[in-house]
């Protein structure tokens, strides 16, 4: 799963989670052994993708994480403030 397919992985993720899905948007850095992904929702929805300590962001990372594995990369995913 290339860069760009883990981009859209993790912009269909968020925009089911949030009120405002025309506010999504994800940056990506890519190297031969990274894919780093930057998540920006609307402040009123930084809650739903944070979620109860933290549990729906780590949810999110683990499917990433899932996905990128068949490429032998790694992933990050950052969520902005």
């Amino acid at each position: 799963m290339g860069g760009e397919s883990l981009k859209e992985l993790l912009e269909y993720m968020a925009r089911a989670l949030v009120l405002h899905p025309d506010s999504v948007q994800v940056d990506m850095e890519e190297n031969p052994d990274e894919v780093r992904l930057r998540l920006a929702v609307d402040p009123a929805d930084t809650g739903k993708v944070i979620g109860k300590q933290g549990r729906i962001a780590q949810a999110m990372r683990t499917v990433m994480k899932a996905a990128a594995v068949h490429d032998g990369r790694r992933v990050s995913v950052d969520i902005q403030d």
